[in-house]
């Protein structure tokens, strides 16, 4: 008899995690055998979850904070892409007892982007990111594969707007947070990967009257959806596309791995999750 596969989203706190919301959905909607859970996990506790979850009959997890760097170094295989950003969201149980581990937060940011703002080109010119936090590595990353040819970055503590570029080189320059405002006129693109306008943290105060209509604007964050950030870009006539979208195609990737069918993210899928 083959054990029903399950997954899960591990990290600490989890209760506000949309993951089993999602992928719950997926299920229903594909008529798939399978469970998703969500499970809070302590520090001290990471590795040796990792060891029994296989047991229990966990094909995979997703990955989210505090856990993202830590898991690293349970796993035995690592995903270029994860390499290179320094952190796992997606991990697979082999049937050999191994694990892989991915990180398809970068695949999620393009995906997302490159559903809400069609007629955006990569090639166009540079893209703006505000932080220097894990996200912004995943999403220089997909940028600088998309092909964007220069990554404008500024952060509230240049040091570590500093050390992202000596890890990713020349196509990054660094801005001071203070002067963010001035270079928002040559980017086609404008990345918020800080929590700045998220729900309970402090707000976004630099300027956007620089701004084209042109320019696309995005926002990781999700809650709320529609983050002031995003407000002030479209009321300057900018595209822009929120945060859900990249936590709801990052899921793909892993769902594809653990249940065997690729999902497809739409309005329904939006809804469901919002629901």
């Amino acid at each position: 008899m083959t054990q029903t596969p399950k997954a899960c989203v591990i990290g600490n706190p989890i209760s506000h995690s949309l993951s089993p919301k999602l992928h719950g959905y997926w299920l229903k909607t594909y008529g798939l055998p399978g469970e998703y859970t969500a499970l809070q996990v302590a520090e001290a506790d990471l590795e040796a979850t990792l060891r029994h979850l296989p047991e229990q009959g966990f094909v995979g997890v997703n990955v989210t904070l505090p856990h993202k760097v830590d898991v690293l170094q349970f796993v035995d295989h690592i995903s270029d892409r994860a390499t290179l950003i320094g952190a796992a969201n997606t991990l697979t149980f082999k049937d050999d007892g191994r694990i892989f581990a991915d990180n398809t937060d970068g695949y999620g940011f393009i995906s997302n982007l490159r559903q809400g703002a069609p007629s955006w080109d990569p090639k166009s010119g540079p893209a703006v990111i505000f932080g220097a936090g894990g996200a912004a590595r995943a999403v220089i990353v997909a940028l600088a594969d998309a092909g964007v040819p220069e990554i404008i970055l500024t952060n509230r503590t240049r040091a570590k707007a500093e050390a992202l570029r000596a890890d990713f080189g020349a196509r990054i320059r660094v801005v001071d947070w203070v002067q963010a405002g001035t270079v928002l006129e040559e980017a086609q693109v404008v990345i918020n990967t800080t929590s700045l306008g998220m729900k309970g943290a402090a707000e976004f105060k630099v300027p956007l009257d620089g701004l084209r209509p042109e320019t696309v604007v995005t926002d990781i964050v999700y809650n709320p959806l529609r983050t002031p950030f995003l407000n002030a870009a479209e009321k300057l006539g900018c595209t822009t596309v929120d945060g859900l979208g990249m936590l709801l195609h990052q899921g793909v990737p892993g769902f594809e791995r653990w249940f065997g069918k690729r999902p497809i993210v739409d309005e329904a899928t939006r809804q469901a999750v919002l629901a």
